[in-house]
């Protein structure tokens, strides 16, 4: 027979994507190997990871895209007042938004918009949404509008900066901004030092007053001082060959106005270089080059290459025009305006080079020129080496140290050329004391007062080649009067080049009064042991991070007067919001500004000293909660003999949590309760008292003072967590949570970035969406939305490890609901697949336009079936539903290849909806993955390629739910065809003959019963029989045809006996017989799956592949035809479902109005790209399921399954309620008209002949309504006029009994000429009374019940039940025949009411 295909047309716009009535099929499950999923949208959502991704988070958890920031972006914050939404971070634009790192979206609008201008200049880390004053607090490192704080009011839609100024010191950053217990104040932590106190110490806040003004420099600029370059080599080339203007160290620093002796000049027409080398490393800020503004000479452009990395910098500027930061690299504009003398050009961050290289690329006139060029240090500095110490440009006198003891000169071997590292170290006996040993002080020029950091410059040991000499020292800086000296240890034992952290904080600048020093002396106990030992002096390094300029008060010089405190705290400030002052924390506070809170501030500056900050320059607090007990802080420090990276302040102390804190750093925390919720760089407490069992997430009970983790924790650090309905959501970088504390493989469930822990159960949960990233944020914003953010590559709205339910929704698609619960890997997981997604198209099948296409000749032998679509772990396979009759709870049953629990269960979990928890089948687990599954009472058959542990069973297992155990007695296990394993892929039944279970797939026998592929098993005697002659081959799929399901329907790689290969053949139940469909040439290969519609065996579905590729294919009752549905050769189907519609499409000769044919696997099309399920309305195939892997790659679907086995595709219409109730009140006045009527014919006739006896109704033989149910209207009418008459029920003679043997001497019904009904039960509704009014009503008031006997149906609209069964009853009107439904598999009709209890 030829082969006919059908016409492809592609249809350029997406196609209506019709709505699946999911609900008229009951419990409606989809399982498959994905991790996320979603209805399909057309274009695809892309993602780039470059950029920070925004997404909302609804209270089911599912994700919703909002927007991308720039590349390089990033979320911190977020925080709502009303529906106004507000991000914050550092970016530069969402969307197409120009924002500077804080943004609005309203969630009324979806829409962005920036916040108008004078905004932070830098990073936001925080955000804090004051609702009752209508303002944002933010806090992060930024200069503008205020230092570290500030206030967005979005009454008056303007910037401000805090009220107490902002916050200076150490970095200078405010990482969380929250609440105190009542609301009453804020809480600020970070990175930063507060003062508090009415002293008047002054701090000269002056720039070195030699230095002249230029607007292109900045009093933080201006306070650094240059670098001496005495001694260092400075070539300009080439040079011009004016003897007045070619000496390239007269602009150094210049003792005249520009020209001849103090400018130099390249040569003519062409650019010129200047090269600075010192020959040993100097920590270097920028350059400062002032222009030459002669006659025909100047430069306009130039860059910066530092000495030895050789590295083009990008350098960073203040325009002398706008007054706006700018950045620059090749070239950097050099301003030609003579009112600017110079301009100060600062580099990313202080570097330690040994030179920079200056091209000038640009000029005007006829050469380049310059008249000053300084190199600009960190902020200061001093070194041991006096030759090191010349005067600076500009300034009244040179660093100096002081020294007691003998030092000498040693040299190292740097291994870099041209490059010595010089040091001054003294030799200590064994036993010396700090008070009789050396010591060496550094007095470095400071130009101008501010906030620095200091640090002490330790060469390693290695270079010198006296680590065996090397020990500790005390260093202790005095930054000036009125500033209380700190003072730490040292180790100068470190191997390589090391620059230790000594002091953060205000420092006073030199004066004839004062000088800052930095004393350094023998450790205690450091001389101990055999001895000698050595120190070693080298250089101190002192960092600028503030210019302190103020303005309240000021001299001709520029001078401003700022007070300073000793009463100073780090990282910690409340203010209080009805504050009414205006203090300046830039400096000092006042007394009356200071809170019992802040004395957690000044106590952990205290606890510390030094040491905290000189571990890292990463040291912060970055998380605050307030409870009843007292204020919890975390973040990165260490105190000596104290907390570590968590800490409690109560009654005015800090306290260690229990053992001593966490051993890395905490980036967030929640309380809920008395819990708390910590979040960071951590895998156990500081005392190791848990052995790693807490990575990177922990829970502290406040009132048992202990640490517990959650699980196993996660495999990454956490960056943010979030409170929300009961549960924690985690965000951070890792992709996996671990279900148990050993955190082993199989416990290790896929959680890309976000995971969800609940705390009622204690266990990790879905979390409703689906991304694979690393999030920075997860947070509460409106009360129905959180905002999540990050860099994001993959996302899907919902996430599911597996499987989800599916309801009927809106006109947008069905309702989802993910699995609640997260699945883990199980052993021998497959790898994922590498398809690719394209864009997405629907494509259009006209079946009206057929052609003919050559065919693939068929092989003679039988082929194999092709590989199944890619399942990696975790991958649910089957599914089904399944009724606890003691309960009366439906449970959800699913299999596949995952694991899941703290002991790590395999294979099959038995999944309760209601509470989102799953438990083991009891016993020995699966080994291997499960395919299949089917449920018959309460016996669970389960199918696949798996073994079990002290279990006789190869692919076939069953297990008694009612009882919880295995039950396999009896069961002689499969056989595997030679050299393969047994593949269970299909286990059905029929309507038809219900004790007989059809196993399908790939095996040769049943114990010793040869029945290649496919078997019969009689779940009554446990016996398994062959069907028919059998087939030869293996089996993919199985469906059933017929009223009554009588036919068969067998596909895969198939051959019968009779007919050679068939790959789909059909059975008959009734006479035991195989035929195939088809010739062999009318399919192109293998069969994975096959639909029979609503029974009918003229119209089947086919999937598979072949040599070419996949196909679909169409039996009409005569051939097969092969549609071009355009599915790629990588395409696999995995199951055709026919599912019903709630609205309708333009039936055709293939597929019906109200139905279509749901294509699911993994699929690949032309035009559409990727999908896991599409559906084929018998024109168009729709994209209509998308899913992803955890790897990110699509995701494959393995079947929809359902808890009614059979259901109408019929559409009900309802007619208006006013409408239904006019016809009611007409019948029920119809009805009594007829009874009245009746009864007074009745009457009259039984007195016509005073001789006639009086009735009997059990001798009535000519009325068989007194022995049979009432089985339409006209029965139920005569029925109740022979009770209204007689008075006495007309079914009173009713014997059960008796009905049970007049069913069973006829066994079989009377064919129907109507057809069957709606439902498929051969019961047509509107024949009973009850449903000829109530059946317009909608939905029938109904009760459950349970079948006492069991019962075959033999009549019309009868409902066949067995023992236990469960059943709604929806009509008891009749004393004998009640209207009923079967629970499970939806069919309805009469049952006998004594026969139901």
């Amino acid at each position: 027979m030829v082969f006919l295909p059908l016409l492809l047309a592609v249809n350029g716009a997406l196609a209506a994507v019709p709505l699946v009535d999911f609900d008229r099929m009951g419990k409606v499950g989809l399982a498959g190997a994905f991790a996320g999923l979603d209805i399909y949208s057309n274009p695809p959502i892309s993602f780039d990871p470059s950029t920070s991704t925004i997404f909302t988070r609804s209270s089911s958890g599912a994700l919703t895209r909002l927007a991308a920031t720039n590349s390089g972006g990033r979320i911190n914050a977020a925080c709502a007042i009303n529906n106004i939404i507000y991000l914050a971070g550092t970016f530069t634009s969402i969307n197409d938004v120009q924002a500077n790192n804080v943004v609005s979206y309203s969630v009324q609008d979806s829409k962005f918009s920036s916040l108008g201008s004078g905004g932070p200049n830098g990073e936001v880390d925080t955000a804090f949404c004051d609702s009752k004053d209508s303002k944002v607090w933010v806090g992060g490192r930024f200069s503008q509008p205020g230092s570290a704080v500030a206030i967005w009011d979005t009454k008056a839609a303007s910037w401000s900066k805090a009220p107490f100024g902002g916050l200076n010191g150490a970095q200078g950053r405010v990482s969380s901004i929250t609440t105190n217990s009542t609301g009453s104040s804020l809480f600020f932590a970070g990175s930063f030092i507060s003062s508090f106190g009415n002293g008047s110490a002054i701090l000269n806040g002056t720039n070195n007053p030699n230095v002249p003004f230029s607007a292109g420099a900045t009093p933080f600029s201006s306070s650094l001082v240059p670098i001496p370059l005495e001694g260092a080599q400075i070539q300009g080339s080439p040079s011009s060959v004016d003897p007045q203007f070619d000496n390239i160290e007269s602009i150094l620093c210049p003792s005249g106005s520009d020209g001849p002796g103090n400018t130099w000049f390249g040569a003519d027409n062409t650019g010129s270089t200047i090269t600075i080398r010192k020959f040993s490393f100097i920590a270097a800020n920028g350059v400062r080059l002032g222009n030459t503004f002669q006659a025909n000479h100047g430069t306009t452009g130039f860059v910066v290459t530092t000495i030895p990395d050789n590295t083009v910098q990008t350098l960073t500027y203040v325009d002398p025009t706008s007054g706006q930061n700018m950045s620059c690299s090749n070239p950097c504009p050099l301003s030609t305006d003579s009112s600017i003398p110079y301009q100060d050009f600062l580099f990313p961050s202080t570097l330690s080079i040994t030179g920079v290289q200056i091209e000038l690329s640009q000029f005007t006139g006829v050469a380049p020129g310059l008249h000053i060029l300084q190199l600009l240090s960190s902020g200061a500095f001093a070194s041991a080496i006096d030759a090191d110490n010349s005067i600076s440009c500009f300034a009244p006198n040179p660093s100096n140290t002081t020294r007691t003891g003998d030092w000498t000169a040693k040299v190292a071997n740097t291994n870099i050329a041209g490059t010595v590292q010089t040091v001054l170290v003294s030799s200590v006996a064994a036993g010396t004391t700090p008070a009789s040993g050396p010591s060496f002080t550094w007095m470095p020029y400071v130009s101008a007062a501010g906030q620095y950091n200091i640090n002490l410059l330790v060469p390693g040991c290695t270079n010198f080649q006296d680590c065996d000499q090397r020990t500790s020292v005390q260093v202790t800086v005095f930054p000036g009067n009125g500033i209380s000296p700190w003072s730490r240890p040292v180790t100068q034992t470190n191997t390589e080049d090391a620059s230790t952290l000594i002091y953060s904080g205000p420092i006073l600048p030199s004066s004839p009064d004062f000088v800052t020093t930095i004393t350094m002396t023998l450790a205690d106990n450091a001389a101990n042991g055999p001895g000698p030992f050595e120190i070693v002096a080298d250089r101190v390094q002192l960092i600028l991070t503030s210019a302190d300029v103020g303005s309240t008060s000021s001299s001709s010089s520029g001078a401003a007067n700022v007070t300073i405190s000793p009463n100073s705290g780090f990282g910690f400030l409340e203010w209080p919001l009805n504050s009414s002052g205006s203090p300046n924390a830039d400096g000092i506070l006042p007394e009356s500004a200071l809170t019992t809170a802040d004395k957690l501030g000044s106590e952990l500056l205290s606890a510390m000293g030094v040491a905290s900050l000189a571990a890292s320059t990463n040291t912060t607090l970055s998380a605050v909660v307030s409870h009843p007990s007292g204020i919890f802080v975390g973040g990165n420090f260490v105190v000596p003999s104290g907390p570590s990276n968590v800490l409690e302040f109560s009654n005015g102390a800090l306290s260690s949590l229990a053992q001593g804190g966490l051993n890395g750093p905490v980036t967030s925390i929640v309380l809920v309760g008395d819990q708390l919720f910590v979040g960071g760089a951590f895998n156990d407490t500081a005392s190791s008292s848990t052995s790693g069992q807490l990575r990177g997430i922990a829970r502290y009970d406040i009132q048992q003072k202990s640490w517990n983790g959650l699980g196993g924790g996660v495999n990454g650090p956490v960056t943010s967590l979030n409170y929300a309905d009961g549960q924690v959501q985690i965000a951070g970088t890792f992709t996996s949570a671990f279900s148990t504390t050993s955190a082993s493989p199989g416990s290790a469930l896929p959680v890309a970035g976000l995971a969800t822990w609940d705390i009622a159960s204690a266990s990790w949960t879905n979390s409703g969406g689906f991304v694979i990233g690393q999030l920075t944020l997860v947070a509460n914003a409106t009360q129905s939305l959180q905002i999540v953010a990050g860099q994001v590559s993959a996302s899907e709205r919902f996430g599911a490890s597996g499987m989800v339910f599916l309801q009927n929704g809106d006109s947008s698609g069905p309702q989802v609901s993910p699995l609640g619960i997260p699945l883990a890997n199980a052993p021998n997981t497959s790898p994922a697949s590498n398809v690719q997604r394209r864009s997405h198209v629907a494509r259009t099948i006209g079946h009206s336009q057929l052609k003919f296409r050559s065919l693939i000749p068929r092989q003679s032998s039988t082929p194999t079936l092709p590989t199944p679509p890619s399942a990696p772990a975790p991958a649910v396979l089957a599914g089904a539903f399944w009724t606890n009759t003691t309960s009366s709870v439906q449970v959800t049953i699913i299999g596949g290849n995952f694991s899941f629990g703290q002991e790590a269960f395999n294979g099959v979990a038995i999944y309760n909806p209601d509470t989102s928890t799953a438990r083991p089948l009891q016993g020995p687990q699966v080994n291997g993955t499960v395919h299949s599954l089917l449920v018959e009472g309460s016996t669970l058959y389960v199918g696949g390629q798996f073994t079990i542990q002290s279990l006789s069973v190869n692919g076939l297992a069953i297990y008694d739910l009612a009882k919880d155990t295995w039950d396999v007695s009896g069961l002689q296990a499969l056989q595997a065809i030679s050299g393969e394993t047994v593949f269970v892929r299909s286990i059905s039944q029929s309507t038809s003959k219900p004790n007989m279970i059809i196993v399908a797939g790939s095996f040769s026998q049943a114990g010793s019963l040869a029945c290649e592929g496919i078997c019969s098993f009689d779940s009554q005697s446990r016996q398994w029989n062959a069907l028919g002659n059998g087939i030869q081959g293996e089996v993919a799929s199985v469906a059933y045809a017929g009223n009554d399901q009588e036919l068969l329907i067998a596909s895969g790689a198939i051959s019968l006996s009779s007919s050679g290969t068939a790959n789909v053949a059909q059975y008959n139940i009734a006479n035991a017989t195989w035929v195939a469909l088809g010739s062999s040439s009318e399919l192109p290969g293998p069969v994975t799956a096959v639909e029979v519609n609503a029974g009918n065996a003229s119209s089947i579905f086919a999937a598979g592949r072949s040599n070419d590729g996949s196909f679909l294919s169409f039996w009409d009752g005569a051939t097969w035809a092969t549609i071009d549905a355009g599915l790629q050769p990588e395409s696999t189907v995995s199951q055709l479902s026919m599912v019903p519609l709630q609205n309708t499409h333009a039936g055709n000769s293939i597929i019906q109005a109200d139905r279509v044919l749901m294509v699911s696997g993994s699929l690949s099309d032309s035009n559409f790209g990727t999908a896991s399920s599409a559906l084929f309305d018998g024109q168009t195939l729709i994209p209509y399921i998308v899913s992803e892997s955890l790897s990110g790659n699509p995701g494959m679907v393995a079947s929809l399954f359902r808890s009614f086995a059979t259901f109408s595709f019929n559409q009900r219409h309802f007619l208006a309620t006013g409408v239904v109730i006019l016809i009611s009140i007409a019948i029920a006045a119809g009805v009594v008209f007829l009874l009245a009527l009746i009864g007074i014919l009745w009457t009259l006739f039984s007195r016509r002949d005073d001789k006639v006896a009086k009735i009997d109704p059990v001798d009535d033989d000519d009325d068989e309504s007194a022995h049979h149910r009432p089985s339409s209207l006209l029965e139920h009418i005569n029925a109740a006029t022979r009770t209204t008459i007689l008075g006495t029920s007309a079914f009173g003679n009713y014997n059960p009994e008796h009905e049970e043997e007049k069913i069973s001497r006829n066994p079989s019904p009377e064919p129907d000429p109507f057809g069957p009904g709606p439902d498929a039960s051969h019961y047509v509704r509107a024949d009973t009374p009850s449903d000829a009014v109530g059946g317009m009503l909608g939905e029938e008031a109904s009760r459950p019940a349970r079948a006492r006997y069991s019962f075959h149906a033999s009549g019309e609209g009868e409902l066949s039940m067995t023992v236990g069964s469960e059943l709604e009853i929806l009509d008891d009107k009749d004393t004998n025949w009640w209207y009923a439904r079967d629970a499970r598999t939806g069919r309805e009709g009469v049952v006998p009411a004594s026969y139901v209890y």
